[in-house]
This record gives structure tokens, sequence and C-alpha cells, in this order.
């Protein structure tokens, strides 16, 4: 059997933050295929304090001691998105297999300059759209393909984001600046958007709008009004290039109705997806169906042995499944992970809807 492969974290910190939340307890339903070694976070006093807490050999000072360590095959970037660029390229020019979290890049210039690094450098180059990894979603792309619902004739999506909407931490107010990459349709939106892409096909032509209820934001701890340049409105429709018509509406903040409803519907029957949060990458999602002469929809969920040995929360068990997918690129030079190729043309699709909406503005 081969030895694990060594993992090193560019922003792990203990607690309630995303890489502890999730890509730990993904690596650690993987023992067999990934050690996680070393951090390197914003200080190396910071670092110190991950390693010790999380019993890691090292603690490294830098990023750039991190990436060019003899003891470390796979550098992971769960960092924020403006920090991504120069990050991720340290690390393929260390020529390191790299797992960088979505998105990519702060826009599609970023992204595919990383790609192209990435080519070059000829490494295992994989983004974090873990929504594509989740079992109800392969059961689900396995339902359209089995016919289930027969010719699919429309989709229709609504979403919210948690975010984005009138009130933030201090922490999260980055997230309420375009400017830095992490907006609603940059993160839950995106995320989402790639998984519909895996079940029903690519899009073809589409029109958007953005609008804004909210054009500042009150953080909570001070009671500060800050400016707001993320849309909290965010609005899609066209067809998917199989010719079904396509509605998307993503909302910021949560709300006592309708917050995640995905609705396929085809010549033979309809799937609905419901969940509490529109991430599809971090949330459980609740597949029912109804075909033929069956008039109520029921359950159509994957099997409970699909989950066996992964970790309770969705999140981490989807992140578990882009690693797992992920060793076996690095092992057997599949192509199986979502690549930084795929990156880039989900940043392309982002960037037709910032366009359309730009035009309607």
């Amino acid at each position: 059997m081969s030895d694990p492969i060594k993992v090193g974290f560019i922003g792990l910190n203990p607690g309630s933050h995303w890489a502890a939340m999730a890509h730990v307890p993904a690596l650690k339903a993987l023992p067999e295929a990934f050690e996680i070694i070393g951090v390197a976070n914003s200080t190396p006093e910071s670092a110190q304090r991950t390693a010790e807490a999380m019993g890691l050999k090292h603690a490294f000072a830098s990023p750039a001691e991190l990436v060019t360590s003899p003891e470390i095959d796979l550098v992971v970037v769960t960092v924020k998105v403006p920090y991504h660029f120069d990050l991720v390229s340290l690390a393929l020019n260390a020529g390191k297999h790299v797992y960088c979290e979505w998105p990519l890049g702060n826009g599609l210039d970023e992204a595919r300059k990383l790609a192209a690094l990435a080519a070059k450098k000829g490494v295992v180059a994989v983004v974090g759209t873990q929504a594509r990894a989740a079992q109800e979603i392969l059961h689900l792309k396995k339902l359209i393909a089995e016919g289930y619902v027969g010719r699919v004739l429309s989709t229709s999506l609504i979403g919210t984001g948690g975010n984005w909407a009138d009130k933030t931490s201090a922490e999260r107010y980055y997230l309420y600046d375009k400017s830095n990459g992490a907006t609603m349709e940059d993160i839950p939106l995106a995320h989402t958007l790639a998984a519909v892409q895996d079940v029903l096909g690519p899009f073809g032509p589409l029109t958007a709008t953005k609008s804004f209820n909210f054009d500042t934001v009150t953080i909570t701890e001070t009671g500060a009004q800050k400016p707001k340049t993320a849309a909290d409105q965010v609005m899609v429709q066209g067809t998917m290039a199989s010719g079904a018509a396509v509605s998307v509406h993503y909302k910021g903040g949560t709300n006592r109705g309708t917050n995640f409803l995905w609705e396929i519907n085809g010549t033979e029957g309809d799937i609905q997806v419901t969940a509490g949060l529109g991430h599809a990458q971090m949330v459980q999602l609740t597949i029912k169906g109804a075909r033929g002469d069956e008039k109520e929809l029921a359950p159509l969920m994957p099997e409970p042995a699909a989950r066996e040995g992964l970790p309770d929360f969705p999140g981490a068990r989807n992140v578990a499944g882009i690693y797992a997918r992920l060793a076996q690129d690095i092992r057997t030079g599949s192509h199986e992970a979502p690549s930084f190729a795929d990156a880039v043309a989900l940043h392309e699709l982002l960037d037709r809807i910032e366009a359309s909406a730009a035009a309607r503005a």
C-alpha cells in the first residue's frame, strides 16, 4: 500500500473555521490516503498555536517554508479569496500538488493564470467545489441519466445565501465588498451551479439581473454602518444547453419560507431537492420525486451505506469526497477531482452572469 499523501495547510485554525470544521474531519476519515503534517498561518505564532492544538508535526514559519518542505506533498489553501492567487502560485511554483478552496481566484483572470501555471507544472491541482461530490448529487445525477423524469423540460432553483443581507460580523464583512471576490454569486450560487451542471449539463444562453435591497451593512459587534457593494438579489433565466428552461433566484440572508428548493421537471416525472440553506456544498440535501401515475412526491435518497465511515457534517462529508478523488488522481494519473480547468469554466459562467447583469443595470 502506498504511503499517505502528506498534507500541509495554509490557513488552519482550531475552532469554527471552515478548514477545521470540514477539511480536518474529511482527512481523518481517509487515514490510509492522507496525513496532515503541518500548517502555515499569517504569523509563526498562529501556526504554532494550531500545531500544538491539533497535534501536528510542523508549525512552519511562513507559507514559503511550507511549500518548499520535502515533507509536504499536497498544499491545501483555505484562506480568504484575495490571497488565493499568490499562495497557490507559490505552491505550484514549488512543484506541489494543490487543493484550493473555491473560488479559485478573485475573478476569471486570476483563475485562468492559475490553471495555466498548474498545467505547466504538471501537478494535480484541485478546486473545492465539493457539492459535486455530495452523495445526494451523485445519486441525483444517476436518476436523471437513467431517465427518471424522462426528457428534462425545465429546472428552477431558489436559494438563500445566509450572508449578504443587512447585518454581519466584523470577521465576515469582507464578503460584502464585491472587490474581494466572495459575493453570494461567487460562493453559494457558484457551488450550487457546479452541481446543477453535473446533473443537467452546461448552461446555454442566459440573462441575469442583480439588485440591492441594502447598500449598507450593520456590523453586529459595534453597530457601525459600512458600505455594501455585493448584490443581495441575483436572478438568472435562460436555457440549459439541452434546451430545458432554467430559472434561478438567490437571496441574501435567510427567510421563514423557502431557503433551498431545486426542481427538475420532465416528460415522465418530477424531482424536488430541498435544504435549509442555499449552500448546496455544506447542507443536507433531501431528494423527493414522483413519476408516471404517482401523485405525491416520495423520498428518493441514496442508500445510507453511501455515508458509512464519513463525517456526519455534510460539508465535511462532501470535502472527503473531493479528497478521495484527489488521492486517486495523484496515485493513478486519473482526472476525477474538480480541476483548475473546471474552476475556470465555472468562473466563466459567473462572468457571463456578471456581464448580463451589468448590461441590464
